[in-house]
């Protein structure tokens, strides 16, 4: 519109000025003016319409490097400021679907988001922290900035499209508060919350939390176990881990209508898959059920095979 404007009032103080210019040429004295072009006088001026052409050529060589300044300007903020990276992560969020959110990247939360990937999974940090978004960053996860207690904050991680959702802050208070904000969005949601001291473990489940995990508590028991059975440990720490073995162990739903749902334990052992329990309740199972065992939708099942075998497994229908 500046532009616009300049162009009409340089058209019509050429008209004003040199009475003898048609209406087409103090247009075109004005364009090739402004824009510094300077291919001539398309016919001979007056003393005034020399002045009024020095006027044009200093708005017009103002207004080109003003507007140069400006872009040149944005584009520094947007590069300086973040904008640009916060927008591109905005939008990558906005397509994920069934993915997981974590909430606090300290030393435990950067372990849990590398075993996520490593499972194949989807993972978005939230983080109050420029640090600790700077390190998420560079290991190259999508980050969200800001309190994970907000609901705002939660929606721009994409919590009512997420699978289920890790809180590893080192405040059992703050942690409380990102279950109930996130079981408000979304009730489905499978929680998991650390507990940084025995008496909150009670108050995380109340809360709304699926499992509860002490640090403090799991290293007292790893330590045990590793003293009393270490090649028990390292064996089903070989199997759940990522590439080490050729055989894994899986947590696997039975879905209506696949491949599984309807079949037999043996039939599937027959298949290559070990049916190690069927989950019956809260930490209760159906250990090394019998071969004549069906299995029917909604059932879940621990089992252990070749890797390949259980990929393909999953490929079939089964939910992981």
């Amino acid at each position: 519109m500046v532009i616009v404007g300049c162009i009409v009032v340089g058209t019509g103080g050429y008209l004003i000025l040199e009475p003898g210019l048609r209406p087409l040429d103090a247009l075109y004295m004005t364009v090739i003016t402004l824009t510094t072009v300077g291919f001539g006088e398309g016919q001979p001026v007056t003393d005034a319409g020399r002045i009024w052409t020095m006027i044009l050529s200093l708005v017009g060589v103002g207004l080109i490097f003003g507007t140069v300044g400006i872009v040149a300007e944005y584009l520094v903020v947007e590069a300086t400021s973040g904008r640009r990276e916060a927008r591109r992560m905005i939008e990558a969020v906005g397509k994920l679907s069934g993915h997981y959110i974590l909430c606090g990247y300290g030393r435990v939360g950067l372990t849990v988001a590398r075993e996520l990937v490593h499972s194949g999974l989807k993972v978005v940090v939230i983080d109050i922290l420029p640090e600790s978004l700077a390190r998420a960053r560079r290991e190259g996860f999508l980050e969200v900035e800001g309190d994970a207690t907000e609901e705002a904050t939660l929606r721009a991680a994409g919590i009512e499209r997420a699978r289920g959702l890790i809180t590893t802050i080192d405040s059992d208070a703050h942690n409380v508060y990102v279950i109930l904000s996130a079981r408000a969005i979304n009730p489905g949601l499978f929680v998991v919350a650390r507990a940084n001291t025995e008496d909150s473990e009670a108050r995380l489940m109340q809360a709304g939390a699926s499992r509860v995990v002490s640090p403090y508590t799991m290293a007292g028991h790893r330590l045990a176990e590793l003293a009393v059975r270490p090649r028990v440990v390292d064996f089903i720490d070989a199997a759940l881990s990522h590439g080490e073995l050729a055989f894994s162990m899986e947590e696997v739903e039975v879905v209506h209508g696949n491949a599984i749902d309807g079949t037999t334990v043996g039939a599937l052992r027959d298949s290559g898959v070990f049916v190690l329990a069927i989950v019956t309740g809260e930490r209760s199972y159906e250990a090394n059920p019998p071969a004549d065992r069906t299995l029917t939708a909604g059932e879940t099942l621990v089992v252990s095979g070749s890797v390949a075998r259980l990929h393909e497994l999953r490929g079939t229908g089964a939910r992981q």
